[in-house]
């Protein structure tokens, strides 16, 4: 019997892709890396496989016999040493690529588009390429874990490519609480005063692309998903905030002040070897201070795509109260 495999199937993005698999009658089998992992995947009606990215029999019992390997599960984090980085995300990637081509399986592979992270994305469609590196470990990793699934293409590889922009929505474990937990202690400030656009990508709308993508995406292709016309920054963070109870306030600094105070602090973190994140990391200006607009004409025109939730339909739905972590 045939069955759908998803890693980071306890997390976010992958915890709802699981529940829409599930509700259209697929058998979904998910990697757990935790007894946490595991609860979270099974109740979402997944049959859990225990394991992590490292573990090459545990991704090829999963990938054994499946239609199709979503890799969602990635280190998303502003911060940390280069080696979690490129064990999570680029040797975890070639690992499940290989798992999914030993398996006769297509790999939807989640991507992002920090990989481009290094200069104001306006307007970029699939044609842009990212700059070699790109700025902070998690674009570059994630830029080098694309590199690992076309290798892994070349050897016969079955795989599409995924860019969905800034995933929000009910539910959200990761984007919110880390805005949340900022605000309140003092530490959230508008770069620029927030004026600047950007788009976004609501979870079941980058649950609907990936779906779409498997089914209907060509084979080596990249496509980016959006929620359709961008917003601006404040107006789209401050009433995300809002869902959970929490007024982001008027502080603002400027552009430049920001990437100033973003090296100066990572200079220092890394003299010092610290192991917590800095307050202001480069990554975040660029993809959170400056403009970040994705056309995604080509899903629209290619996959057939079109945004199931709007923003204000998303934002409506959202409760006030603030979302949990997520498994560890």
């Amino acid at each position: 019997m045939s069955h759908v495999f998803v890693t980071g199937g306890s997390g976010f993005l992958g915890g709802r892709l699981i529940a829409t698999l599930r509700a259209r009658g697929d058998r979904v089998l998910a990697l757990a890396r935790s007894e946490k992992a595991v609860r979270r995947v099974e109740s979402l009606g997944a049959e859990a496989i225990r394991g992590d990215l490292d573990d090459r029999r545990a991704l090829d019992v999963g990938a054994r016999g499946a239609r199709i390997v979503f890799h969602c599960a990635a280190l998303a984090e502003e911060w940390g040493p280069w080696d979690d980085f490129h064990r999570a995300n680029v040797l975890g990637t070639a690992n499940v690529a290989r798992a999914a081509r030993t398996a006769g399986a297509r790999l939807v592979h989640v991507s992002t588009e920090a990989i481009l992270c290094g200069r104001p994305l306006v307007r970029v469609d699939e044609a842009v390429p990212p700059p070699i590196p790109a700025v902070g470990f998690y674009g570059e990793s994630k830029r080098q874990a694309e590199d690992a699934v076309r290798r892994s293409m070349g050897e016969g590889l079955d795989a599409v490519i995924c860019r969905p922009r800034l995933i929000w929505g009910k539910g959200d474990s990761t984007l919110l609480p880390a805005l949340v937990d900022k605000v309140r202690a003092g530490r959230f400030a508008w770069i620029g005063g927030g004026t600047h656009l950007t788009s976004t990508c609501h979870v079941d709308n980058a649950v609907h692309g990936l779906l779409l993508a498997a089914e209907r995406g060509k084979k080596g292709e990249i496509y980016y998903f959006t929620d359709g016309e961008p917003r601006p920054m404040r107006e789209f963070l401050g009433a995300y905030l809002l869902t959970a109870g929490v007024d982001a306030g008027s502080k603002s600094i400027s552009l430049w002040l920001a990437k100033a105070l973003a090296s100066l602090c990572e200079l220092v973190w890394r003299l010092l070897s610290k192991k917590t994140a800095p307050p202001i990391t480069k990554m975040a200006v660029l993809l959170a201070g400056e403009e970040v607009t994705i056309v995604d004409s080509k899903a629209r025109r290619d996959l057939g795509y079109a945004p199931a939730v709007t923003v204000d339909a998303g934002l409506a739905e959202m409760s006030t109260a603030t979302p949990a972590r997520p498994p560890a």
